[in-house]
């Protein structure tokens, strides 16, 4: 398979699907009036939450999507996602918007970029290889 070409998953739709449900979650999560706290002990975790948050919806779909036109749409697509949760979490009295969610948001989202160009881009390739 090319560098650019997307694999040839049997269970697409179902992987899609689930991705869309992550996508409810994130969405969920950031308009709870009461936000998740693992209480992990050390300042500004919430920060690692927002990064894992976005960072696992662009693992995900770059998992489905390799075309660098559809991945560069990814990218556009879940950074603006982190800034409209920031902004619509400003209309709310339990929430409020703050720059560095934005950042740990997008820092997320590019790590997975990243990760993901290579090796890690057929993980879904390989579960469905050992479901098969």
């Amino acid at each position: 398979m090319g560098t650019d070409e997307n694999p040839i998953l049997k269970y697409k739709r179902l992987w899609l699907c689930a991705g869309y449900a992550i996508v409810v979650l994130v969405v969920y999560l950031s308009l709870a009036s009461h936000p998740l706290d693992l209480n992990l002990g050390f300042p500004n975790q919430d920060k690692l939450y927002h990064a894992a948050a976005y960072f696992t919806l662009m693992f995900w779909f770059a998992q489905i999507y390799h075309r660098a036109r559809q991945r560069g749409a990814l990218i556009v697509a879940f950074v603006s996602l982190g800034l409209l949760m920031e902004f619509v979490q400003s209309f709310s009295p339990y929430r409020y918007t703050e720059v560095a969610d934005m950042a740990a948001n997008a820092g997320g989202v590019l790590l997975a970029y990243f990760l993901t160009r290579y090796r890690l881009r057929f993980m879904l390739l390989r579960v469905e290889a050992m479901l098969l």
